[in-house]
């Protein structure tokens, strides 16, 4: 079974106060969904502001913390992007170093087999088959043996992976909307305006 999430790389600074945190997952990486915990939406928040160098006080002006951060960056980034895991064959891609998780919308050009940028440090390497695409890392480096782990897609299957991580991501949404509600009210709002529009939550995926 193939199961396609939106993630976000968790190494933010381990010093993080400004709001309570979920611990590091061993892998590295925090799934959002609308199933999250409060500590984790607020471990991904702690990311994407961290990730910016974006202040966090005081915590009530989130909001025009972000916007100021916008006006001078001219957007928001977070490193992550989409994961892809065979549940039957225990692999799984993850996204490379320095890819992020405003371009996860880049797979809609896999269903015509099509190039995109998935990070580095792994890179990954598409190779399309008839209707499927193989999806290959090489992980290790120096004295330590490579692993390469493989997933295979179907491309008529990829329409309704990518809307389950759309769901997935709106789901998120409601949760920052509720978690912001309790730690800086007046914030809540616009942090769910800015996510949306920077992460390219909402809208129509224009798969056909």
């Amino acid at each position: 079974m193939i199961i396609m999430d939106a993630v976000l790389e968790t190494e933010a600074d381990a010093g993080f106060a400004a709001w309570p945190v979920a611990a590091e997952a061993r892998d590295g990486v925090l799934v959002l969904s609308g199933r999250m915990s409060r500590i984790e939406v607020g471990a991904a928040m702690a990311v994407i502001f961290d990730y910016g160098g974006i202040p966090t006080a005081p915590i009530g002006d989130l909001h025009h913390l972000l916007d100021r951060h916008l006006a001078d960056a001219g957007g928001l980034v977070a490193p992550g992007g989409l994961r892809v895991r065979d549940t039957t064959a225990k692999a799984e891609i993850l996204p490379g170093c320095c890819c992020g998780l405003e371009n996860w919308r880049q797979w809609r050009d896999v269903l015509h087999q099509g190039s995109i940028w998935l990070g580095h440090d792994p890179g990954t390497d598409l190779a399309y088959t008839g209707g499927v695409v193989r999806l290959r890392q090489e992980l290790g480096s120096g004295s330590r043996p490579a692993r390469v782990s493989e997933v295979e897609i179907q491309l008529d299957e990829l329409p309704a992976l990518l809307a389950g991580v759309q769901l997935r991501l709106q789901g998120f949404l409601r949760l920052v909307h509720a978690w912001a509600g309790e730690i800086a009210p007046r914030a809540a709002g616009r942090l769910v305006t800015v996510l949306d529009e920077n992460f390219h939550i909402n809208g129509s995926l224009e798969l056909g």
